[in-house]
């Protein structure tokens, strides 16, 4: 089984500090969800994850981006960039690097989910035609997607793996498990392309995606649990997970 070979002490740079992990629920209404996935070249797919998570096959990097009208710190939009893996056998995303526009929501969801949030102008623009999402780091463009033509679906359609990030926890430097449930009403699929990437600015530094291969753009509610489950970075979910 291949094991991600990324280094624990670079990768802990840019872990957020949560003082505990008994965070309350947090629901989220009417909120616009799109995600988009493109392949990531082979020969990085091990040195993106830490050692207690597993690449898939095909490497996936996967933008997923909220805009949210309405929460306990008012309007904001959250752009993150994860890398497809597997925790144990179970499919996950882990978080590289996330994107908030609300100094508030980004300090909330750092210091409550794990999230290594970094401030930034974040925008989510859904029309008839297509959707677009454009996140910028003091000024330089940190990723720039359009999903052209979107198409209804069913709202079953839509499917999002659970959010792996990493922490520095009350039990030391952990994989937080954070479990999104969406409950939507609207859904598309769109076609999605880059018109810009820095992976400077999402823990990727010298790796850039590749081909595209979907999109979605969703319309409902999401509730954010509180956290179940940690595990350890450096051993597989077999030997490290914890429960909360």
């Amino acid at each position: 089984m291949l094991s991600g070979t990324a280094d624990l002490a670079t990768l802990a740079l840019r872990a957020p500090v949560m003082g505990a992990l008994d965070g309350a629920p947090l629901h989220l209404e009417d909120v616009e969800v799109l995600q988009a996935a493109f392949e990531l070249p082979y020969a990085t797919r091990e040195r993106c994850l830490p050692p207690g998570l597993h690449p898939t096959t095909p490497p996936l990097l996967v933008l997923l981006a909220w805009h949210v009208t309405t929460s306990p710190w008012g309007t904001f939009t959250m752009a993150q960039a994860r890398v497809s893996c597997r925790s144990g056998v179970r499919p996950r995303g882990f978080v590289t690097g996330c994107i908030v526009d609300n100094a508030d929501a980004g300090a909330a969801l750092a210091s409550e989910r794990g999230l290594p949030t970094a401030p930034g102008r974040v925008e989510l623009q859904r029309g008839y035609d297509r959707v677009e999402l454009i996140a910028t780091v003091d000024g330089a463009t940190a990723v720039a997607l359009v999903g052209a033509d979107p198409e209804p679906l069913s709202p079953g359609d839509a499917q999002f793996t659970v959010t792996t990030t990493l922490a520095q926890t009350p039990r030391g430097l952990r994989l937080v498990q954070v479990e999104p449930e969406y409950d939507l009403r609207r859904v598309e699929r769109a076609r999605p392309r880059l018109a810009g990437f820095d992976g400077r600015h999402w823990g990727l530094a010298d790796i850039a995606p590749r081909y595209p291969l979907a999109a979605t753009i969703s319309v409902g509610d999401i509730t954010v649990p509180s956290i179940r489950f940690v595990s350890r970075p450096d051993v597989t979910a077999f030997e490290g997970t914890e429960k909360v």
